[in-house]
């Protein structure tokens, strides 16, 4: 019994293995990138982590979707109007070990536990959610095509 239990333990083990990417995952670099961007107020590093051409994301702050070349810049404004309109401050995302990564030749695709935490009219604030990225490999190796974020309702920090 206890060789059956260690046995189905191990298999678990690597059943779980093969669906999370190793942190050498070249297909976390760009997603690195732009959240380590975004965290210190870099948008110069962060657009660096997108594919040239057409981007799309999809996010909680109106008008929910951005499209096209200019998206992030397009959704960064979005995003420090709603976060002034708000009170929002100190803003960071933390990610998690991916979930779960799939490549297709030139073609990623990845998802991510992410929280975010932020402070809103000065009370702290925690919102987990997941990241998914698809992503495209060119010239400039993987690029960041298009990424969507799906949260829960936020919550103070605290009450966890």
């Amino acid at each position: 019994m206890k060789s059956m239990l260690l046995g189905l333990l191990a298999a678990i083990a690597v059943a779980t293995s093969a669906l999370a990417a190793p942190a050498d995952d070249p297909l976390m670099a760009p997603i690195h990138q732009f959240i380590d961007g975004f965290d210190k107020g870099d948008q110069k590093s962060a657009a660096a982590a997108f594919a040239p051409t057409s981007l799309t994301i999809i996010d909680e702050v109106p008008p929910h979707i951005w499209v096209g070349p200019k998206a992030l810049q397009a959704w960064v404004k979005d995003l420090a109007a709603h976060d002034k309109k708000n009170g929002v401050t100190d803003q960071k995302v933390t990610l998690g070990d991916p979930t779960r990564t799939i490549t297709s030749g030139d073609r990623g695709y990845v998802v991510v536990p992410a929280t975010y935490t932020y402070s809103e009219r000065g009370a702290a604030m925690r919102e987990p959610a997941q990241m998914t990225y698809a992503l495209q490999k060119g010239a400039h190796g993987w690029k960041i095509a298009g990424w969507t974020w799906v949260g829960t309702v936020p919550q103070p920090a605290n009450a966890q």
